[in-house]
């Protein structure tokens, strides 16, 4: 199977380092450009600084501090055409059927390989994807 990139840029939002460093190197072996965010506070900055540059979010749902869903309505609030993947490692919970209702483009199961996030992606871009 052939795997269809990109070389738009993306900001990955998760508190965990390994799954920012594995899905960084998956990202980019697809061509994109990955801007790193360890919690929601620091993904806020970087977007609003960046909004304009920023193609996709894959953002985290269980982090600390700031959770995917207080960090998603603030992302929305900087820039309402926000595209935004949701990953966690629960799966559809209440919380994030939620989030998906308010409008957020996409959901990723967590521990995700390279063709889903690939598959995932792409269907966002380019306008596909609700889940």
């Amino acid at each position: 199977m052939e795997l269809r990139g990109g070389n738009e840029t993306i900001l990955l939002v998760d508190d965990e380092r390994i799954i920012l460093e594995v899905a960084r190197d998956m990202l980019e072996e697809l061509g994109y450009q990955v801007i790193v965010a360890d919690n929601g506070e620091e993904a806020l900055k970087i977007f609003a600084s960046g909004k304009n540059r920023i193609d996709l979010v894959v953002l985290d749902m269980k982090m600390p501090k700031m959770d995917g869903s207080a960090t998603y309505d603030r992302l929305k609030a900087v820039d309402p055409g926000v595209r935004v993947i949701l990953s966690s490692g629960y799966g559809l919970d209440d919380e994030t059927e939620a989030i998906l209702r308010k409008g957020c483009n996409g959901f990723i199961q967590k521990p995700f390989g390279i063709v889903q996030l690939a598959t995932k992606i792409r269907e966002v871009l380019e306008g596909q994807s609700i889940v």
